[in-house]
């Protein structure tokens, strides 16, 4: 890996403060059907996103703004030289780290949206466990109707896969430059998923159940989210699910992942969804409805991930890939490697 030139940094920071886009504006205005699909996919019944009255909700604050299968209309040039720059110099890939978002007003149907974002920093060169690279962070302001309506802000990691060389701008280039291939990511096991992560180890797929009002949630969090009770044990899911909705993903490749390929949401028998692979059935066959079974496949000697199968029950302990395989990637407006692996790093599901 090469070390990083003040002078290339210093090239990098010069970008923060230019715009990222420019009077852009929303492919459609604040909609119901859109907030319904949304509400629908995330469970979320809060009558204030139905009825005459319906706002939006708040976290839906970026869809408004994506650009869709279709692409960037609004970004502007020095935001494509800036991630340009970064892939010449090495930095390939790209992974969302997080976002902050703030708002200023509900969103209604109706709304016409418009924003502008801003390159608000670039930072030095950091090392993670995928890789060593740069965060960008862009903020985007969001207007309705003229009035500020929200602000959100938004970070990526621009990395080289680890044990990846970067070749940057004056150094000279290695004699042969080798890419190894790269290994799936790890989850993020903390002490609120620990449980989790034991169960999967023994092949088990344990769901939270709460003590104080009995609801059942995934993925685990450390408290209750119908009553807000602190207390909670778990009980072992049956395995059997059907697909509640997929996507196919098929850009941006990256490093251990094949597109394109099946990312579902799986309905679990017990009533809660969990994001998963699925396996055993080609990507194009993958359907709405569709019966699915718990396996658990092995990745590498330390890595074992629940995966479901389509058709024939999955074998606990599937090592290897399988036709339309537990590999995933992301495939959207963002441009994300985000996928079933980083659902369950997340918080276990």
């Amino acid at each position: 890996m090469a070390v990083a030139s003040r002078a290339f940094e210093e090239r990098l920071k010069a970008y923060e403060g230019r715009a990222a886009a420019v009077a852009g504006v929303g492919k459609d205005p604040v909609n119901e059907p859109m907030i319904r699909h949304w509400c629908e996919a995330m469970g979320d019944t809060n009558p204030a996103y139905a009825g005459p009255y319906a706002t939006a909700p708040p976290t839906m604050l970026q869809v408004w703004t994506m650009g869709g299968l279709s692409g960037h209309t609004g970004r502007s040039d020095a935001y494509d030289e800036l991630l340009g720059l970064l892939d010449a110099s090495g930095y390939t890939s790209v992974v969302a780290t997080d976002c902050e978002q703030e708002y200023l007003r509900p969103l209604r149907p109706g709304d016409e949206i418009t924003f502008d974002a801003v390159i608000e920093s670039v930072s030095p060169r950091k090392t993670t466990k995928l890789g060593t690279g740069h965060f960008v962070t862009t903020r985007m302001d969001v207007r309705a109707g003229g009035e500020p309506a929200g602000t959100h802000r938004f970070r990526i990691l621009k990395y080289a896969p680890a044990r990846e060389r970067v070749q940057e701008p004056g150094r000279s280039a290695p004699a042969a430059r080798t890419k190894p291939v790269a290994g799936r990511p790890r989850p993020v096991i903390n002490r609120d998923n620990a449980g989790f992560w034991e169960g999967v180890g023994r092949h088990e797929l344990l769901i939270q159940r709460c003590a104080g009002c009995g609801t059942l949630r995934f993925p685990w969090l450390p408290g209750c989210n119908a009553c807000g009770c602190l207390e909670w044990d778990t009980i072992e899911a049956s395995g059997e699910g059907t697909v509640y909705s997929y996507v196919v993903m098929h850009h941006p490749p990256f490093p251990a992942f094949d597109p394109p390929y099946a990312v579902g949401l799986i309905e679990l028998s017990e009533g809660v969804r969990m994001v998963s692979n699925v396996v055993g059935v080609p990507y194009d066959k993958v359907r709405i409805g569709m019966p699915v079974r718990l396996g658990f496949q092995r990745y590498d000697d330390d890595l074992e991930l629940p995966v479901f199968h389509a058709g024939d029950s999955g074998d606990s302990g599937d090592s290897g890939d399988s036709g339309g395989s537990g590999k995933s990637g992301e495939s959207g407006d963002v441009g994300v490697a985000a996928d079933a692996d980083a659902a369950l790093a997340g918080g276990g599901g």
